[in-house]
């Protein structure tokens, strides 16, 4: 049976690396992990999918909770033969990453959590996202699109990298999307996971990001037993595309410290 999500999987063949599973934010498609699939490619095992109703990856309408994508992402590692990784998640993803800890914990290496926040959604916000889902369906992925730009990228990013977040947007199934946002609207509160988390971790945030400011991400650094707090100047809430390069660096670093963790127990 081929997997149920669409993804791209880069291989170079260096087995003594750990893997890198990189899980995008909403509304997105792996595409946002270009600047990353295209650093790291050549020297460990990269693998970026297309979550449940995003990308080239089938739509559920309805409601999508935060444990299916955590379940598809392990079936799909499942399909590779990848059981031990480093997790890295941006936003909605990084959300789906921790979920992904509580559930199959055993097989994380590392997790990376940048742009996100592990609290549990607020009776406001849980109103706000199915006003927003209904919204969506309602009127397609556009004006949402519009709107959020200069949030979800910095009004001063490269105009290159404000089209393509646009284009990504404007090319997500508002269905996928709307079933996201109910499902994400009911997701728990990781703090207590991330109090006893056995393994490190680090946390990227860009120093301009509205949506998850770096408070919070300071606030998730400190409940970390191990982890590393790196702010990237000059981003909003899309680091990894806005600098990649200082994003990258920060990123290097820690899957250097965890190879060397790790050399012996891959597989």
């Amino acid at each position: 049976m081929p997997p149920f999500l669409a993804f791209e999987d880069k291989d170079p063949g260096i087995s003594s690396r750990v893997p890198l599973v990189l899980v995008h934010g909403h509304p997105f498609d792996r595409t946002m992990w270009q600047p990353q699939l295209t650093a790291f490619a050549a020297t460990r095992r990269v693998i970026a999918p297309d979550l449940r109703g995003y990308g080239a990856s089938p739509v559920t309408p309805g409601k999508v909770p935060l444990a299916r994508h955590a379940q598809d992402i392990a079936d799909l590692l499942d399909h590779l033969g990848v059981d031990a990784f480093v997790l890295a998640g941006l936003s909605m993803g990084g959300q789906i990453a921790m979920e992904c800890a509580a559930r199959s914990g055993d097989r994380i290496r590392g997790l990376v959590l940048a742009d996100t926040f592990p609290e549990a959604e607020t009776p406001e916000g849980r109103r706000g996202r199915e006003a927003m889902a209904d919204r969506l369906l309602a009127k397609g992925m556009r004006g949402y699109a519009d709107e959020v730009l200069e949030k979800m990228v910095a009004p001063y990013a490269d105009p290159g990298v404000k089209a393509h977040v646009h284009r990504m947007m404007t090319a997500t199934s508002p269905r996928g999307a709307a079933a996201a946002l109910r499902g994400r609207a009911e997701r728990p509160d990781y703090r207590a996971l991330l109090a006893t988390l056995p393994v490190p971790a680090l946390v990227l945030v860009g120093a301009d990001d509205t949506y998850t400011p770096v408070a919070g991400a300071e606030a998730m650094h400190a409940t970390l037993p191990d982890s590393v707090l790196h702010v990237v100047e000059g981003a909003a809430h899309l680091p990894n595309l806005e600098r990649p390069e200082e994003f990258n660096r920060a990123l290097a670093e820690f899957l250097a410290r965890l190879d060397g963790r790790n050399v012996g127990s891959l597989a």
